[in-house]
């Protein structure tokens, strides 16, 4: 959602509007019919808009600058639709791709996934939603090919190890994870002992 939503958006409008249900192309075009600008313009002009009061509010002081980045959004947003430069369902574009960039936990991450909209927006101006597609494939190509202290980036998925995957999509009881991930190659597989009387038995 952080870096797909707007390529997304665009491809579809741009290229491929038969995606859409006959009542939301409807409603789209409708909603865009005073907005001058094309679907890939109007995506970046608003991307680059939100992005500086997201820098703005990260340099103020935390009180004032959550409440630039909040209220300085609002504001921008209808009135950039008030004016005709951007269409409502733009404004409801980018607040969910805001909003999704807030939920990964890891600033780092968050920040490369926050700039990885503007190379899929431009592929899918000039491609559509194959651009789009080819953007993705690739950008999964360069993860895969990743290793971080000789560890795959992308493990425990590729390469898949089944028996990592007790903290890859659900985080499972602390009981279930006995064992340390493979993937890194422990000197100690077991997180903890399993048998604390019988292993203070074999000491004695």
């Amino acid at each position: 959602l952080a870096s797909l939503t707007p390529g997304l958006y665009v491809s579809i409008v741009s290229f491929h509007p038969g995606f859409i249900p006959t009542s939301l192309a409807i409603s789209i075009a409708a909603t865009r019919a005073t907005v001058p600008f094309p679907a890939f313009l109007e995506a970046l002009l608003m991307e680059l808009t939100f992005e500086l009061l997201r820098e703005a509010g990260a340099r103020l002081p935390r009180a004032i600058g959550q409440t630039i980045g909040i209220v300085g959004g609002l504001i921008i947003g209808d009135a950039a639709v008030r004016a005709g430069i951007t269409s409502p369902i733009m404004v409801i574009v980018v607040a969910i791709t805001a909003i999704a960039s807030f939920i990964i936990p890891s600033y780092n991450a968050a920040l490369g996934i926050r700039l990885l909209r503007f190379p899929f927006i431009i592929l899918a101006a000039i491609f559509g939603i194959y651009g789009v597609i080819l953007g993705f494939i690739f950008l999964n190509v360069h993860l895969v090919s990743l290793k971080s202290y000789g560890v795959s980036f992308m493990t425990p998925q590729a390469p898949i190890r089944y028996q990592d995957w007790k903290d890859f999509l659900i985080r499972l009881p602390s009981q279930m994870a006995m064992r340390r991930p493979t993937s890194t190659y422990p000197v100690d597989i077991d997180r903890r002992e399993q048998d604390p009387v019988k292993e203070e038995h074999n000491e004695r």
